[in-house]
């Protein structure tokens, strides 16, 4: 099982959409690979700067309808390629929730209080996210603060992150 969480990029703001994770114009681009450098780069967002904000993240916080818009896999694929495989929030879209699963990746929903109190916990402050799997929790740590809060997976979902994704899954069960 992959590792999940890392040093978080904080992304206050509701709404962000699959355009701004990786904009249509690169996905006709011929590999998942080619897609790298173009995260986020159409996100709007006061002080954000991808080139210097990205670079070593590895989870995401972020507030509600993270992944909204289309339905393609390229968001949570570009987030991948970068080092991010948890994006943590208040909710997502459907599809791109679906989406992580399938990639193997997770999408941790929260409640919009908890999500709230660590904005104004950790934001601005080099901040470190530990997921432990088997205990459910998620540890956000910077310097000496530190908050743990649990989250759930369960079902199917669970499974597919276990398993690495769908076709890891769909390998080893049919």
């Amino acid at each position: 099982m992959k590792k999940f969480g890392g040093k978080v990029l904080f992304l206050d703001r509701d709404d962000i959409n699959t355009d701004e994770i990786i904009p249509a114009k690169y996905l006709t681009e011929n590999s998942k690979e080619a897609l790298k450098p173009y995260i986020l780069e159409d996100l709007k967002l006061e002080g954000f700067e991808p080139a210097r904000d990205l670079p070593g993240k590895g989870a995401i916080l972020a507030r509600a309808n993270f992944g909204c818009g289309s339905s393609r896999e390229h968001a949570p694929w570009v987030l991948e390629l970068n080092g991010i495989n948890i994006v943590a929030g208040e909710s997502f879209a459907r599809i791109f929730r679906q989406n992580m699963y399938n990639c193997g990746m997770i999408a941790c929903e929260l409640p919009p209080e908890t999500v709230d109190g660590l904005f104004r916990e950790f934001a601005g402050k080099e901040t470190e996210l530990f997921v432990d799997m088997e205990k459910q929790t998620l540890a956000f740590k910077s310097g000496n603060i530190e908050k743990t809060v649990p989250f759930a997976l369960k079902g199917f979902e669970k499974s597919l992150v276990e398993a690495g994704g769908w076709v890891e899954y769909a390998a080893s069960h049919y």
